[in-house]
């Protein structure tokens, strides 16, 4: 009779899951969410705006930095995939560092300097919607600087209302911002089939000169082009709020830094066959030259509201990642507890976004977009190489749970690339050193401000 009853009585439900512990955050985001996340955030600001600059400093054969810088992003975020994998927490670059090195110091600064990448990727993209898509709009009426730091404030104000309603945004932007891409590419196809096009343009170089001046011409277009491909490492500082991050890093990272890749490299082909370099280096908005050579009557009006939307993905994700990366460090004890705190309502972490917020606002004035573009992508670099060394020493720390591992030759390339775009053969102006230099003043400053406070605590 027991045997009956157990057999024909419905199993009770499932428990509810445990609500968030008190500062958790809470996991929103699904594997398909997060393929279009990671390609929302490496797409935008880099391929919408620099192009030009690109351009300007290679010539016709601009397709050719994005290419390397394709090959670069995949070595390195092949290190990413292993270390998410391994440490599934926020923080990121600064996790790692400090396990691999256990160099307090060291962890601050590249946490620092990530962050400071974040925002000045967020500025520049607040620099690009203030600049030649939206004239197109609304003419040179508005004061650009005005745009730029009220464009901030809102996204700020996105961002604090929660992940969820942050990440569907990011979808929707994306989706537009792909949509603006793949109309480019719709008019490159166009120009080919029409017999349109300077295909010579392709093959031709800015230096005049050949062997040591090609190649730090090319570097120098690589290291500014690079700036296109960040933002998959940003992702990883929303492992803590990702379903299943183990399995579900390694697919979104690699399938998005693979469509965005071709995307970049079919994008610059066409803007080289349709415009000349000199005219794209001229323009803050290169995509819509191409749109006005490409003969197909693609209202410009409507293209240059796509690309508004895009460089607004770039700033939302990186005001986004800067946020979680406060967040981390605070858990870690990097930063001061209260970078931590969270908005009980909304578990967005409140007091980070308001402060990366701030700090955005103040890089909006320090330069234009290829500037803050070449910072970005300098800071970064220089992370990239760290963390490729980092995953590298971690191989003496196994984990008990199965993860993706790299092959060794992938970190040991990365590093090396990193370091050699990083360096002054890549042609920088002087500008970008003095930036990051002064950030990280700023950041040892922020240093000793903070031993100080945990000695005063007895927490040191």
């Amino acid at each position: 009779m027991t045997t009956s009853d157990t057999s024909t009585t419905a199993a009770p439900p499932p428990p509810p899951p445990p609500p968030a512990a008190d500062g958790a955050l809470h996991r929103a985001i699904g594997p398909k969410l997060l393929i279009l996340f990671v390609i929302g955030d490496i797409l935008g600001t880099g391929i919408y705006a620099t192009t030009g600059k690109v351009a300007g400093k290679v010539g016709g054969a601009l397709w050719v930095p994005f290419a390397i810088g394709f090959v670069v992003a995949i070595l390195t975020a092949a290190s990413y995939v292993e270390l998410v994998g391994k440490y599934p927490k926020a923080a990121g670059a600064a996790l790692y560092t400090q396990k691999a090195f256990k160099a307090p110091f060291l962890t601050f600064i590249i946490a620092f300097m990530v962050m400071c990448s974040g925002l000045s990727s967020a500025s520049a993209a607040a620099r690009a919607f203030s600049g030649d898509y939206l004239a197109e709009l609304t003419g040179d009426a508005l004061p650009p600087t005005l745009i730029a730091i009220t464009f901030i404030v809102l996204l700020a104000a996105l961002n604090m209302r929660g992940v969820s309603e942050s990440v569907k945004t990011n979808v929707v932007l994306t989706v537009v911002e792909l949509t603006g891409l793949a109309i480019i590419l719709a008019i490159g196809a166009y120009a080919v089939l029409s017999g349109d096009g300077e295909t010579s343009r392709l093959t031709e170089f800015e230096s005049d000169g050949t062997g040591y001046a090609l190649m730090t011409g090319v570097l120098g277009a690589t290291a500014l082009g690079f700036f296109a491909f960040v933002g998959f490492e940003d992702s990883v500082n929303m492992a803590e709020e990702t379903k299943d991050p183990v399995r579900t890093f390694p697919r979104a990272i690699f399938i998005g830094v693979a469509v965005t890749g071709t995307i970049y490299v079919l994008v610059a082909l066409v803007s080289s066959l349709l415009v000349d370099s000199r005219t794209l280096a001229g323009s803050s908005g290169p995509l819509l030259e191409v749109v006005k050579a490409g003969g197909v009557g693609f209202p410009h009006r409507l293209f240059a509201l796509i690309a508004l939307f895009a460089v607004t993905n770039s700033a939302l994700i990186n005001i986004m990642m800067a946020s979680r990366l406060c967040y981390g460090m605070a858990n870690e004890r990097i930063l001061p507890r209260a970078m931590g705190r969270v908005l009980a309502e909304r578990r967005t972490p409140v007091v980070g976004i308001v402060f990366v917020s701030l700090l955005a606002i103040g890089l909006v004035s320090t330069g234009e977009i290829e500037g803050l573009g070449d910072t970005t992508a300098f800071l970064l670099l220089c992370v990239f190489a760290v963390v490729n060394v980092a995953v590298l020493v971690l191989r003496r720390d196994p984990v008990e749970h199965k993860h993706f591992r790299a092959p060794t030759v992938l970190p040991v390339l990365g590093a090396v690339t990193a370091l050699i775009l990083a360096s002054p053969l890549a042609d920088r102006p002087a500008e970008v050193y003095i930036r990051a230099g002064v950030l990280l003043a700023i950041g040892i400053a922020l240093w000793g401000v903070n031993k100080v406070v945990l000695r005063t605590r007895g927490e040191d």
